[in-house]
């Protein structure tokens, strides 16, 4: 199953149905912590600045999606990252079901978000995940991304990466 496959919505996005995907996803998982949890109002008022979510649908079942977060320079400081927030986007969370892992979905994610980043004059893109969280890792590394700071908090070992 290629993204190209899976019907997109980004515009207008149902947030019950995206709620539901993000608990699904969470539920599956071996370690749910590699996954930060956002509530409804906390994701309506990133999308009131200037966030944006894409979902894919394999018809009517929800199956992958992803977050674009505006940055500000009080959290890029604090990653040690220093690109300025005006041309510095945050890739959010971005997630799969489980039964369509292992088909490039998140690596396709990515590339669709580079673009949208560019279309919107950002030049570099900030994110973190579970320092063991390898898989991902390995995906944000191979889009281009490097270390830039790696520290603990409540859901454990967090690496911070720039690209």
């Amino acid at each position: 199953m290629k993204l190209s496959e899976l019907r997109e919505v980004s515009e207008n996005v149902d947030l019950d149905e995206y709620l539901y995907l993000y608990k699904y996803v969470r539920d599956n998982m071996e370690h749910p912590e590699w996954l930060g949890t956002f509530t409804l109002d906390e994701i309506k008022e990133i999308l009131g600045i200037g966030g944006k979510i894409w979902m894919y649908y394999d018809h009517e079942t929800p199956v992958c999606s992803v977050f674009y977060i505006p940055t500000s320079n009080k959290s890029l400081r604090k990653h040690n990252v220093e690109y300025d927030e005006s041309i510095t986007g945050s890739l959010g969370p971005i997630m799969v079901r489980k039964e369509y892992v292992g088909n490039g979905l998140q690596t396709a994610m990515l590339e669709v978000l580079d673009k949208y980043v560019e279309s919107i004059g950002k030049t570099h893109m900030f994110t973190k995940a579970h320092s063991n969280n390898i898989y991902s890792i390995r995906n944000i590394l191979k889009n281009g991304y490097h270390v830039v700071d790696e520290y603990k908090n409540e859901r454990g070992p967090i690496t911070a990466f720039v690209k």
